[in-house]
């Protein structure tokens, strides 16, 4: 009813023009057994409708978490607008750090700070492996770039370029 911009009311006696909604299109359509009253185009709508049907329930009830997963992925994105790089840049730049810091640790801690390092190249690395790519090459120039340059660069579909630019 507020979408629509109408107001809710208890009897018809006091009925009048400004509780009347108004909305473009009015559609009663049956979708399978059930029937559905559709308002389109509502100009004051600030939610949707999504009608999911399937075969089996199974099926239904795992699009509907996908689609609340993915409903509370953007409602966070726009509540906080700060950014993490994706495709492996983190990763790389800590592995980088972690490398640079090993070399100047005497003693076998050297070696396991390296091997963290060396293990926080998996993500990358299984990211390429996804792509199609050469994991070697790639990982290869992310860590070249990683050490000219102060900025992240990501795992890219496509030539490798900086992450943070692109937004």
């Amino acid at each position: 009813m507020q979408a629509c911009g109408g107001a809710i009311q208890t009897s018809v006696q006091s009925m009048t023009d400004d509780v009347l909604g108004m909305c473009e299109i009015f559609e009663e359509e049956q979708i399978g057994g059930e029937r559905f009253n559709l308002f389109t185009g509502c100009p004051q709508a600030k939610t949707c409708t999504l009608i999911l049907r399937g075969g089996a329930e199974q099926f239904i009830e795992e699009t509907e978490r996908s689609l609340h997963d993915a409903i509370m992925i953007v409602r966070r994105a726009i509540k906080n607008d700060a950014v993490v790089a994706g495709g492996g840049a983190i990763e790389m730049e800590i592995s980088k750090y972690l490398r640079d810091v090993s070399r100047t640790i005497p003693g076998k801690q050297q070696i396991l700070i390296g091997a963290y390092a060396k293990a926080l190249e998996i993500i990358p690395r299984q990211l390429c492996d996804n792509a199609g790519f050469d994991a070697t090459n790639i990982l290869n120039k992310l860590r070249q770039k990683h050490a000219q340059d102060q900025e992240p660069f990501p795992l890219r579909v496509g030539p490798l370029s900086a992450f943070m630019a692109s937004y």
